[in-house]
């Protein structure tokens, strides 16, 4: 076990999002034997940290303040050459300029993951940002996408040579998330218990900007509106915090949707909640791989989503669900009511949907792809068995 290599994490945050929960679960799946891992994130991690079952996987904040936080690269420096791992592999591009810190270390391999855009970058034509990572093109010998729209972005925007990326999916818990037969109708509020009939929409994600949980909203209010006789019967759950939370609480009062929409807040059961729903929803204004897609859709849901990033990749329309096109609140009103209108359709759909995910997502396919990227930088010999490919 002593001579395991060193793979250092660098993230901005170790926190509730896609990017961590794949992180977390790459680490806890990994074989043991294989590697060694230490987390680094240059702000702050939370509770989320408790998420970690392997062990001896140490997180290490930095504590980075706004901007250039030269203090935060020293220490990051001294840090590296202190551990001298032999991967260090950053994630995103609020972490790629990390590995500028590693430069003079000898032997390191520099891995570089993209798992999706910024809001103020949502296709990746930021001039500044595609100009810093062609830069850093000269020092990472590999990157990883998470989807083939990331992949092929990085090749002919960023200029990598297609050789060096390889696309992973993100897997997903077939176990953990899968349909239910009696709805958990136990987790959803105390009022709604005592209905009848009652179809839920739902959605899993942070409350910022990006995911738009605000179209979500105007959508249902439409709906209800444009078919009373239906909107009597629909619920919506949004599972998730962060700082759109009091705004969106203000948006659901001036909808007069107070009685048949319900924040949740942040989640430890969100299988459960998943089981609860009838149709998952995801407004986002870009995506790379969602995990709660994948989640939703190993839950038995149909999903709609709009028609971006990854999300072309997991949903076919009128097999597992539809793609709406961004910020039209009528279309994912439409979307989400010819499914409601046809309990048949509606059921035919999860099931595609959960068969696709066992199919093509699965968390050791995933984990095997990314322990045979460092296999391969570093020249070991990996078990054959073990080689499977994005």
């Amino acid at each position: 076990m002593g001579d395991r290599p060193l793979v250092a994490h660098i993230i901005y945050a170790l926190s509730t999002g896609g990017l961590e929960n794949g992180l977390v679960n790459i680490i806890n799946r990994a074989q043991p034997d294989r590697y060694r891992h230490v987390i680094i994130c240059l702000t702050t991690a939370d509770e989320f940290a408790h998420r970690i079952t392997a062990e001896d996987v140490e997180v290490i904040q930095l504590h980075k303040r706004e901007g250039y936080d030269l203090r935060c690269y020293a220490k990051l420096r001294r840090l590296l050459k202190e551990l001298r791992p032999a991967i260090i592999h950053s994630r995103n591009m609020a972490a790629l300029e990390s590995q500028l810190c590693s430069l003079a270390l000898p032997g390191v391999k520099r891995v570089h993951g993209e798992h999706g855009r910024e809001i103020n970058d949502l296709d990746g034509s930021n001039w500044k940002y595609l100009l810093f990572r062609k830069f850093m093109r000269l020092f990472i010998h590999r990157y990883i996408a998470v989807s083939r729209d990331i992949q092929s972005w990085l090749v002919t925007m960023v200029g990598v040579r297609a050789n060096k990326v390889t696309q992973i999916y993100n897997g997903v818990d077939h176990s953990r998330f899968a349909p239910e037969t009696v709805k958990p109708l136990a987790l959803l509020p105390a009022q709604w218990q005592r209905l009848d009939g009652i179809l839920v929409a739902g959605t899993v994600g942070r409350l910022t900007p990006v995911k738009d949980q605000q179209t979500l909203l105007r959508a249902f209010a439409q709906l209800r509106e444009s078919d009373p006789g239906l909107g009597d019967r629909l619920r919506l759950v949004i599972v998730g915090d962060g700082p759109l939370y009091s705004p969106l609480k203000q948006l659901i009062e001036q909808l007069a949707l107070q009685d048949v929409a319900w924040l949740a807040g942040d989640r430890q059961d969100v299988p459960g909640l998943l089981q609860a729903m009838d149709v998952f929803v995801l407004p986002s204004l870009g995506e790379g791989i969602s995990n709660t897609v994948l989640e939703a859709m190993a839950s038995g849901l149909p999903v709609v989503a709009t028609a971006v990033g990854g999300n072309v990749e997991l949903v076919e329309e009128g097999c597992n669900g539809s793609l709406v096109p961004v910020g039209d609140s009528l279309a994912l009103a439409t979307a989400l009511a010819t499914l409601f209108r046809n309990d048949g359709e509606r059921i035919r759909q999860g099931d595609n949907a959960r068969q696709r995910v066992c199919q093509y997502f699965d968390w050791d396919r995933t984990v095997a792809a990314y322990l045979q990227i460092y296999d391969e930088l570093l020249g070991r010999t990996a078990d054959p068995a073990r080689e499977i490919t994005g």
